[in-house]
């Protein structure tokens, strides 16, 4: 028998696989790649995996109804669904208990819902930069590390870091209250006798220069916002750099810092190793990491294919 805290996995009308409805709400969903990167895991897996947008702007719904669509989801049979923009604040006071990390962290992007009904709240994002971090920088060091952005992938890459045992987390944001605030936020979580600053982004230049690695978690260099978020010649001392833009999966970022010599890692493995999580959570199945990202890569490809064709 399963328990409560199982989620919910039924077997089809054939007998032959397994059921599972998941989803995604945020608004602007459209062009998430997320549905096609979950069914097809799952029908590596055998499992009938469907994967929904619940779109706020399509529905006509306000993001302060994220609680009536976590509850229509569950009524239909949901296993867990995904949050996103801007609701991982606004769901927190919809569930039934939170994951510690999520709790840490403040925010939730994965809600599992129990056999029992019940509906827990989980971050992956943090697991996801975590796990995609080490294995494309495997033995970086983290003396030293400049986050760039304290926006929603900030926190999560700043609560890995932490967790990770860097020594000190510079903070930089073109809002220097909100880096100071994620510093805060942070510290807590830090190995004892490590620290956490908060820096406005003029303050970028003085400290690039004497980090172990670099992690970028601004929208610049996304295909709408194309460019570097800083000079390059920042880059001259190597340092590693985790970037957290995967489309394009090669950003300005990433070429200027190959050509400076440092190592990189992409930002789909953030994206692949977060959705992973997510799936093992939802279904109860351990994923391939390297097949999602080989499937990420595949998707992204095929839209920018089509987007060269219009």
């Amino acid at each position: 028998m399963r328990s409560s805290s199982e989620t919910r996995r039924d077997t089809d009308a054939t007998g032959t696989g397994t059921r599972v409805r998941t989803g995604l709400i945020g608004a602007g969903i459209g062009p998430s790649l997320s549905p096609a990167l979950h069914e097809r895991e799952g029908a590596a897996h055998g499992l009938d995996l469907t994967y929904r947008r619940l779109d706020l702007d399509v529905l006509g719904v306000a993001p302060d109804g994220v609680g009536d669509l976590l509850r229509r989801a569950r009524a239909q049979g949901h296993a867990g669904l995904n949050i996103t923009h801007p609701c991982k604040q606004r769901v927190i006071g919809h569930l039934d208990a939170l994951a510690p990390d999520a709790a840490a962290i403040g925010a939730v992007n994965t809600v599992v819902i129990g056999t029992d009904g019940s509906m827990t709240g989980h971050n992956t994002d943090w697991t996801g930069f975590r796990d995609g971090w080490r294995a494309g920088l495997p033995g970086a060091a983290t003396g030293r590390v400049v986050l760039l952005g304290a926006g929603g992938a900030g926190a999560a890459a700043a609560y890995a870091m932490a967790r990770e045992g860097v020594g000190v987390l510079q903070v930089v944001d073109v809002d220097g209250d909100r880096a100071a605030a994620l510093a805060a936020s942070v510290t807590p979580h830090l190995a004892p006798g490590a620290q956490a600053t908060g820096h406005p982004s003029p303050e970028l230049a003085a400290l690039l220069p004497g980090a172990d690695g670099l992690v970028h978690a601004t929208p610049v260099g996304m295909a709408e916002h194309p460019g570097l978020p800083f000079d390059p010649a920042l880059l001259a001392t190597r340092p590693w750099v985790a970037e957290i833009v995967y489309r394009p999966l090669d950003t300005a970022l990433l070429g200027a810092a190959r050509a400076a010599g440092c190592r990189t890692v992409d930002g789909g493995a953030m994206a692949v190793h977060q959705a992973a999580e997510a799936f093992r959570l939802f279904t109860g199945v351990a994923p391939d990491p390297a097949r999602m990202l080989a499937h990420l890569a595949e998707l992204i490809t095929a839209e920018q294919e089509a987007a060269r064709v219009a």
